[in-house]
């Protein structure tokens, strides 16, 4: 489990196809803490670690195919910066939201603004009545995880079968994330509030939802 406070970027320094698997290795600041079977987001998509060079600060990872089905990792490239969270420890401050690390879909954004010191993002994404009765969907200052980060959703929206969502960034989290490197047309990892999910299968299986 997550919270969506990303700890550091990292550049993938090689991408190897095996099948329908790739294997990403990565260099980040804190390599030589990780051990091979822990779990790490990567943008916002929960990997596991297995291997790992102290010497050189990198790691592998790999992505399976419905990973990258459902991801924005199939599309990275060497040089790339994906945004890192290790997993929470017991104890520890829920300074985010919950985030599983189970991606969702992919949204691409279509607006961006700089808006007197922070910024305006917008994003549009694939909808239905099928996955919104499933809780893919946002609601008005409620959570959603983005490239693996925890943000307030505003002005949410459906229209036909696009849903759209907007999120206001802070000047540090433009620095220390890879949102400052979204333009219009990049696609990114949607992971919607796990407790709308739950709220919105309950109310289907008791006959409320409909």
């Amino acid at each position: 489990m997550f919270s969506g406070i990303v700890e550091a970027m990292a550049p993938i320094v090689k991408i190897e196809q095996e099948q329908g698997n790739k294997h990403f290795t990565l260099r980040n600041p804190f390599a030589e803490s990780l051990s091979i079977d822990q779990s790490v987001s990567h943008n916002g998509v929960c990997l596991t670690v297995v291997s790992y060079d102290a010497a050189t600060r990198e790691y592998v990872v790999t992505a399976m195919q419905e990973t990258l089905h459902r991801s924005n990792l199939g599309e990275l490239k060497v040089g790339d910066f994906v945004n890192l969270e290790r997993s929470m420890l017991p104890g520890e401050r829920l300074d985010g939201h919950i985030v599983q690390g189970h991606v969702d879909q992919t949204a691409v954004c279509v607006d961006v603004r700089e808006t007197d010191g922070s910024w305006f993002y917008r994003f549009e994404y694939e909808s239905s009545r099928q996955m919104i009765e499933r809780g893919y969907y946002c609601v008005d200052k409620g959570s959603v995880s983005i490239n693996g980060v925890s943000l307030t959703a505003c002005e949410p929206d459906v229209q036909g079968d696009k849903g759209y969502v907007a999120v206001c960034i802070i000047p540090y989290t433009y620095d220390n994330t890879n949102f400052r490197f979204i333009r219009v047309g990049t696609v990114v990892n949607l992971e919607f509030d796990i407790i709308g999910k739950y709220v919105s299968r309950m109310l289907q299986l008791t006959g409320q939802g409909k």
